[in-house]
């Protein structure tokens, strides 16, 4: 091992310090915390940020890959009390076998490096060198392993019973392709469209493939031009079809897409959270946007509106796991009985959106979630359960280019596959949509 290796001003190797960072940042992850990419204060240089993102996203997407790794070579499984060994591991495998542009000894070198520099870690460094020199032998075989191993067994048997046997391949390819960036236009502009390279796929929607500069950076964020919004997102607030200044009720409005599109079609509206910080949030993209709306910290279970609405829209808490795109965390972090939790959530916060609705209002419930127990079930449930709301069917010509998601029962059900609509390339997040009204 070749020890001359060009050093840092602060004494360590050259590529070690960001190789740290997203180490210590992906050991909270395994821990259960949500992977936030790094940005500009965090990570000054434009390079490194981009090194270390993209080193913590690969080693999420590739996950159950990585997994079987570990049962291959950790026969006597993870070592405990093992600070970041696991993510030291982690991060140099996502290197080193799916970042080919990476430089395979500088992988080995500096993940040795980085165990010897912790003393819990430390007497593990020749375990770590072993693993990685085995892995780079065996290379061409683990570069080429099934993509069933991406997704936990649970997952892979109910989505398969839920949308047919080829779909883990349809959600695999989404996966490690990631998510595009999709945009919705404040206005119709084809200029800006162009500035920003952007194609666009559906109505007001946009998708960047490419781009040099983080989202607040790029044209026309400063002016409140465009909000960022997956495709599949942006649908569900079309689907309201309520006459202009209609009061409507945006029960858990974070992070306040949809907010922005019920106000684009001048709707009156109301937003709910009950999160301050996130509200704040939410005020913040609004005074961007310059769009104005009435935001509460509330509880959406219990709130009681002085007046009832014309519309509410009930984008639940749910397990989340249509967007595995851009959170592939969220495969491995959610379990089977956090859905039944989700699930009574979901149910006193439909209860309540019931009562804050004026006869004949309209209600849209929303999950971005895959799982059916938070989606065609939630909707059966509602039909049985209150028979002062009926389903109203979604029809196609609402969204032509999106009609083959389309139930026969008049439900919108998105999938997170790589053909999704035309000519467009690259996926969408996996969501579920019922829409009723009150009599």
């Amino acid at each position: 091992m070749n020890n001359n290796r060009k050093k840092t001003p602060s004494g360590q190797q050259a590529g070690q310090q960001v190789r740290e960072q997203a180490i210590t940042r992906l050991a909270k992850v395994l821990n259960g915390a949500p992977f936030i990419p790094f940005n500009e204060a965090i990570i000054s240089d434009s390079r490194d940020r981009a090194l270390a993102n993209k080193l913590i996203t690969t080693a999420l997407r590739r996950h159950g890959h990585i997994n079987y790794i570990f049962e291959q070579q950790l026969k006597k499984g993870m070592p405990a009390r093992s600070a970041n060994f696991e993510s030291i591991l982690r991060i140099a495998l996502a290197e080193l076998l799916f970042m080919p542009k990476q430089a395979d000894h500088s992988s080995i070198f500096l993940a040795v490096e980085i165990a010897k520099k912790n003393n819990k870690t430390r007497h593990l460094a020749k375990l770590v060198n072993g693993v990685l020199r085995t892995a780079q032998r065996e290379a061409e075989k683990y570069k080429d392993l099934p993509n069933h191993l991406l997704f936990p067994k649970w997952l892979i048997e109910k989505w398969q019973k839920s949308y047919g046997a080829k779909v883990i391949e349809d959600f695999a390819q989404a996966l490690l392709e990631g998510a595009p960036l999709d945009l919705v236009l404040r206005n119709e502009n084809e200029k800006l469209i162009s500035e920003l390279n952007g194609q666009k796929i559906f109505n007001d929607v946009i998708r960047i493939y490419q781009r040099d500069k983080a989202v607040d950076k790029m044209v026309g964020y400063d002016e409140g031009s465009w909000w960022v919004q997956d495709v599949a997102a942006s649908l569900p607030a079309r689907l309201m079809q309520l006459k202009k200044s209609a009061s409507v009720l945006d029960m858990c409005v974070a992070p306040g897409g949809k907010l922005a599109q019920l106000l684009k079609q001048d709707y009156q509206v109301t937003g709910l959270d009950i999160d301050k910080e996130r509200l704040k949030r939410v005020e913040d993209n609004l005074e961007r946007l310059k769009y104005s709306a009435k935001l509460e910290v509330s509880d959406a279970r219990t709130y009681s509106p002085k007046t009832l609405f014309d519309g509410i829209l009930l984008d639940a808490p749910c397990s989340a796991t249509g967007t595995f795109r851009r959170h592939p965390e969220l495969i491995w972090q959610r379990k089977q009985h956090d859905i039944k939790q989700r699930v009574k959530l979901q149910r006193e916060l439909i209860a309540n959106a019931i009562k804050c609705l004026k006869p004949n209002g309209v209600l849209i419930f929303i999950t971005c979630s895959l799982e059916i127990e938070e989606g065609e079930q939630q909707a059966s449930w509602i039909s049985k359960t209150y028979k002062e709301v009926v389903e109203l069917p979604i029809k196609k010509e609402e969204i032509t280019d999106f009609s083959h998601f389309i139930s026969k029962n008049g439900y919108l059900r998105t999938l997170p596959i790589a053909k999704i609509a035309g000519n467009i390339s690259g996926s969408m997040d996996g969501f579920f949509v019922a829409r009723f009204r009150r009599v």
